[in-house]
């Protein structure tokens, strides 16, 4: 059989096995596997697998992602992320949809430190909550903006996305880390900018907080010291060339355990806590990224990107049209598979296109986490909407997602800025590589 064919078949088997519910790393391992088998021989697809395996779970490079994910669940174990809301509260509280303004900031400063979006979600949504609740804030409006303020924790750095795709793609961790930066930041301000013009439109959705003077917003710019501190010191390092990510990593989880034992709030029980949801959550990206691996050299005998990449040079199509088909691919994707295993899943395939029509691969790094970005809000998958409604009592799934929409457009919006601007992108890993 044609291995183009062979290759269709296993895509076509793999996305049946998606919606049986197969867990999306053994799905593709088991694919890539038996693809590969039966285009070569069955001890050839037994040997790509155990060297997969093996190379992958003994890789260096991979344990950049038990680094970061530990200083993010230390930091949430220490009380870091309330520390920081509160600094929030009352900086913005007091304005009308000041709470959902102070939780957005109080995310973003959360995806510095974290790089997970259910766990900054998560984070904030405990805290933030019950505060709009009691100010009388709208249902959707508060769950809304928690659900989307919390998908920045996968395109501010850290971030596992970017991890695993500068893994995939050879592409240097630290340069996609800086080149989260700026679209973070336009991001959360278009974040706020929508709930002013929500607020604007319909007062009623969120009224104003207490006010504070300005002895106490002074004050309560403490709470945001100890994120600047981590952030700066991972960044910083890795800008300054004074690490690697993966020493990175080790540095900001050391720091994060620091700050906990210098606060005396860091107990036995919660780093014990920390440590057993950082391996769990290893693991299971460990098991995707190995099983991506194993697809991936199973698509890559099949032919189809260059297949592909030639088919879509020969029909002479502007590069950005190109590009806006790709992103309109992943949006659709999105609607129906995890962030994490869309990515692993298409980059064997797409990656070879991008290069060949000559895209940068930083920039399009950032591009893959915005829009994978909105797959984690949209229904029917919108992970973080389901982690929303798990801490909230009374609130209905439609009324989470209808809070969504609005945050959506702004990451649409910052998506075509980028497609115009890609220097906000790739200005600051070019400043680091000169």
């Amino acid at each position: 059989m044609d291995p183009v064919i062979v290759g269709l078949i296993g895509i076509v088997i793999l996305v049946v096995l998606f919606v049986l519910g197969m867990p999306v790393g053994f799905a593709m391992a088991l694919v890539g596997f038996a693809g590969f088998s039966y285009l070569v021989t069955p001890s050839a697809g037994l040997g790509l697998l155990a060297r997969d395996v093996f190379a992958n779970l003994s890789s260096y490079s991979l344990t950049v992602i038990p680094m970061f994910l530990l200083m993010g669940s230390i930091a949430f174990a220490t009380g870091i992320s309330s520390r920081l809301y509160a600094a929030s509260h009352t900086l913005f509280g007091q304005v009308r949809g000041g709470l959902a303004m102070a939780t957005i900031l109080a995310c973003a400063g959360f995806a510095a430190i974290c790089g997970s979006t259910t766990a900054t979600a998560a984070a904030m949504g405990k805290i933030a909550l019950p505060e709009m609740k009691k100010y009388g804030y709208d249902d959707a409006l508060a769950t809304g903006s928690v659900a989307s303020a919390g998908s920045l924790g996968i395109l501010i750095p850290p971030s596992t996305i970017f991890i695993v795709y500068g893994i995939m793609t050879q592409q240097s961790i630290g340069s996609l880390f800086l080149a989260g930066i700026f679209p973070g930041i336009l991001l959360t301000i278009l974040f706020v900018i929508v709930v002013v013009i929500l607020c604007k439109r319909n007062p009623a959705l969120a009224p104003a907080g207490q006010a504070t003077t300005m002895k106490q917003k002074i004050t309560g710019l403490s709470g945001i010291i100890e994120m600047m501190i981590l952030f700066l010191l991972v960044m910083g390092g890795l800008f300054a060339g004074w690490f690697s990510p993966v020493q990175a990593g080790a540095v900001g989880a050391a720091g994060a355990i620091l700050i906990g034992l210098i606060r005396r709030n860091l107990t036995w029980k919660a780093f014990k806590e920390a440590i057993l949801d950082t391996v769990k959550v290893t693991c299971e990206i460990m098991i995707i990224v190995t099983g991506a691996v194993v697809l991936g050299h199973f698509i890559a005998i099949t032919t189809i990107p260059n297949m592909l990449s030639g088919w879509i040079a020969g029909l002479g199509l502007p590069a950005v049209v190109v590009m806006a088909m790709i992103i309109l691919m992943y949006l659709i994707g999105g609607l129906f598979m995890d962030s994490l295993a869309m990515v692993t899943l298409t980059i064997p395939i797409i990656y070879p296109l991008v290069l060949a029509m000559g895209f940068d691969p930083i920039w399009f790094g950032v591009i893959i986490v915005l829009v994978t970005e909105m797959g984690v809000i949209t229904p029917p998958v919108g992970i973080n909407v389901y982690v929303i409604k798990s801490i909230t009592r009374g609130i209905s799934l439609e009324t989470i997602f209808k809070g969504i929409f609005p945050f959506l457009i702004a990451i649409i919006v910052c998506v075509a800025l980028l497609l115009a601007f890609p220097q906000i992108a790739t200005f600051l890993p070019g400043i680091a590589s000169n």
